[in-house]
């Protein structure tokens, strides 16, 4: 078989690492083996060493690649917000949307991935990659709450990821009922009680 240019090798790797962001999202890290997503990168199972070391190694890449989606998105709406409390609001209801809870394979690595993360090792570095990417949600979150000490719009910030995050891995437990609306819902008014 003939060897593939360093583009085309670029190109694959950039595909392998956006498919195993998605699908670690979806199935978790142990509910998918790397013949599972390389096929779905619709490459070999043979070529996944000649990117990576280990699945280790991509799972803490991966889980990158969705924080880096999730802080994106979340940059994009406090951007377009014409103050604090309205990018607040636009955070809140954007991750308690039906949409977020349905798409785990698009959404915050947060709800898709803690379960999985807690049950490595220490020193496996998807727990390193995980931290980093939480303190960035945390960051956005902490830079929107309203007028307070910095220690006190951190405590809200975590509070707030804590229940978002909670109430989303609630929600989808329960899609398909109407517990899981209703779990979103009272998170929302709970969190946004003037809305």
């Amino acid at each position: 078989m003939p060897r593939v240019s360093k583009a085309e090798a670029e190109k694959n790797r950039a595909i392998i690492e956006q498919v195993s962001s998605r699908l670690f999202r979806e199935q978790g890290f142990h509910g998918i083996s790397v013949a599972d997503l390389m096929g779905a990168a619709g490459l070999t199972h043979g070529g996944f060493y000649g990117h990576f070391e280990s699945k280790d190694a991509l799972a803490a890449i991966a889980c990158t690649r969705a924080f880096e989606e999730s802080e994106a998105r979340w940059r994009k709406r406090v951007g377009e917000a014409p103050d604090h409390a309205t990018a607040l609001s636009s955070l809140i209801d954007g991750y308690l949307s039906a949409r977020n809870r349905n798409n785990a394979g698009a959404g915050c690595p947060v709800a898709a991935l803690a379960n999985d993360v807690a049950r490595e090792s220490d020193d496996k570095p998807v727990r390193a990659a995980f931290h980093q990417g939480l303190e960035a949600l945390v960051d956005i979150l902490t830079d929107v709450q309203p007028d307070a000490a910095a220690d006190a719009r951190r405590s809200a910030a975590l509070a707030q990821m804590a229940t978002l995050a909670g109430a989303l891995i609630l929600s989808r437990a329960t899609q398909g009922t109407p517990l899981s609306n209703e779990i979103l819902a009272a998170t929302r008014a709970r969190l946004l009680p003037e809305g």
